[in-house]
């Protein structure tokens, strides 16, 4: 199908193609700049397309889109995104930036019978990675559709495009990241300096423990021993008592009598001689054992005092070191190591003062930025509130009125959330758009702040659904207008049942069924186009007059004089909005 004609703004939303969607077998529609009008009878399956769009923008899948008979069904669009670099960012974040062109985005989605895949630029992506590309790529408009323009921050970035300097908004941001680094820098200084603190308290701490030990620290070995033989006190006293009972003065005065029995033989034989040194040595040996075994009797205490004394200072040297977990006798090294660092502990105080002021002056700076953001944000507000009030009055909503509510938050876009609130009865006080119960009202308003917004923000691929509810005749050649107006700054895709705007399409594409009952679309001819239009004019019955009217639409439709105000419609409008 050839590409709707070129108009003043760049096409965000290039290709749709459709497989096997509900009523639809095969469909490849090329999108253009400017505006772009869709028409076709009732039932003819209009929204089939926006359900096939919404799929591919991250929708939930449901069984009933998937054509009869199939097994699945599969639509993929084209975005260019060569002025989107936020979308580009997120592309090159997600590693699914299209290395042969940078500046198209090709994202596919595929639902079978029991389960959904979406793919961007050909990479298998997740719901939320296709929701977060393809959001800021298109705003479809309908009833009961998603609108970004609901969303707080995308109002504030409307109103700063339309009425604040570019380059105090990005010194805000740019201030407010400094202060966030420099915020980040001292919290890690002070948590480093408080651990370093803790540590080192912890350190002095364990050093006074271990000093406490007194020597005993250095004694584990010897005090483990003398507990091992003070416990076998009496078991050690008893066998040695035997020993020295064996060891009597009877046996050691025989011993003496043997030696000098022997000496006294006057014979100089060696065998003798030796047998003399021998009993005298055996009797001096004797005497020597049974001196010492009388020391260590007396070595042992008298009572268990000393016993109660060793088994204290090992049981404070066992419950320091569990708690050190090191062996008990490895706890003299480990105080030596302990001192050791603590002697190398520093606490860096002056960084920490150093950061302390840097963040002070960061603070300041970005207080000074966003104050001063906030004074043009709050100049813009009347100016842009002033200008959407007039577009009200031009959809027919004569009664609505705008304003611009602020809010405290602090973020990179300075010190407020902003808020558009919208009055409909002045009865009644003005609330969120979210909150505006009627849906042709709140087409009307959203476009009414677009087309303001749009004459210096660079807003997405704009899609509205029957925006034309509810008006007919000079409100809907007005509301066209508008539409035509926005389109020379976004491309703006309409599908419409009045006339009055299709006339003033770019591009005018007729939904309609096929003699299989399927949906297709075509694009039409400057002929098809007049009939189209008679046909929407005049319902089933087209006449000379219907005709005429939409000679009359078309002629004007390439009228410079913006508008039809002044002059009565042809027909009725209740007839002429079809």
């Amino acid at each position: 199908m050839p590409a709707c004609p070129i108009s003043g703004a760049v096409a965000v939303l290039k290709a749709l193609n459709i497989r096997n969607f509900a009523l639809v077998a095969e469909l490849d529609i090329e999108f253009g700049d400017g505006l772009t009008v869709i028409t076709g009878e009732s039932g003819a399956g209009k929204s089939i397309l926006l359900d096939a769009l919404s799929l591919v923008l991250g929708a939930r899948a449901r069984r009933a889109a998937i054509r009869p008979g199939t097994s699945g069904c599969d639509v993929s669009a084209e975005f260019d995104i060569d002025s989107r670099p936020p979308v580009r960012d997120r592309l090159v974040a997600l590693d699914m930036l299209l290395a042969s062109d940078e500046t198209t985005c090709l994202v596919r989605r595929h639902a079978g019978e029991n389960r959904s895949r979406s793919f961007v630029n050909g990479i298998p992506a997740t719901l939320a990675a296709l929701q977060s590309i393809t959001g800021p790529l298109v705003d479809v408009h309908g009833q009961d559709e998603h609108r970004l323009l609901l969303a707080r921050d995308v109002q504030r970035r409307l109103l700063d495009e339309f009425g604040v300097d570019p380059k105090l908004v990005s010194a805000t941001a740019e201030c407010f990241r400094e202060r966030s680094t420099a915020k980040q820098q001292l919290d890690e200084c002070r948590a480093e300096v408080a651990r370093a603190r803790e540590h080192k308290s912890l350190v002095s701490y364990q050093i006074d423990e271990l000093t406490a030990l007194g020597d005993s620290i250095d004694r584990f070995d010897e005090l483990t021993a003398t507990y091992k033989r003070l416990t076998r006190a009496r078991e050690l006293i008893g066998t040695i008592g035997g020993a020295t009972t064996e060891l009597d003065e009877e046996l050691i005065t025989r011993t003496s009598r043997l030696a000098a029995l022997l000496d006294g033989t006057d014979d100089p034989h060696p065998n003798l001689r030796t047998a003399v040194d021998l009993a005298t040595a055996a009797h001096t040996h004797l005497e020597e054992i049974l001196g010492e075994l009388r020391r260590y009797l007396d070595s042992f205490p008298e009572d268990d005092r000393e016993l109660g004394e060793v088994d204290a200072e090992l049981a404070a040297l066992h419950d320091v070191s569990r708690k050190h977990r090191v062996p008990a006798g490895d706890l003299g090294a480990h105080l030596a190591n302990l001192q050791e660092e603590l002697a190398s502990l520093a606490v860096n105080e002056n960084r920490l003062a150093d950061l302390a002021t840097r963040a002070e002056k960061a603070d300041a700076k970005f207080l000074g930025a966003a104050e001063s953001l906030s004074t043009a944000r709050r100049s813009a507000a009347a100016t842009f509130s002033t200008s959407v009030t007039e577009r009200f009055a031009e959809l027919g909503l004569a009664d609505a009125s705008i304003d611009v509510e602020f809010f405290d938050a602090e973020s990179a876009a300075g010190l407020e959330a902003v808020e558009f609130k919208v009055a409909t009865n002045p009865k009644y006080p003005a609330g969120a758009l979210a909150e505006i119960a009627s849906g042709g009202e709140l087409a009307r308003i959203s476009l009414a702040i677009e087309v303001v917004a749009a004459e210096r923000s660079r807003l997405p691929c704009l899609i509205l659904d029957e925006a034309d509810i509810g008006v007919g005749g000079v409100a809907a050649d007005v509301l066209g207008r508008m539409l035509k107006r926005l389109s020379k700054n976004t491309q703006v895709i309409a599908i419409t049942h009045a006339p009055q705007i299709a006339a003033l399409g770019d591009a005018h594409l007729r939904v309609e069924k096929t003699t299989d009952q399927d949906t297709a679309v075509r694009v039409l001819t400057d002929d098809e186009r007049l009939e189209e239009l008679a046909r929407m004019l005049g319902g089933r019955t087209v006449t000379g007059a219907t005709r005429d009217y939409a000679r009359t639409l078309l002629a004007e439709a390439e009228d410079p004089v913006e508008g039809a105000v002044g002059r009565e419609p042809l027909l009725s409008p209740d007839t002429a909005s079809g």
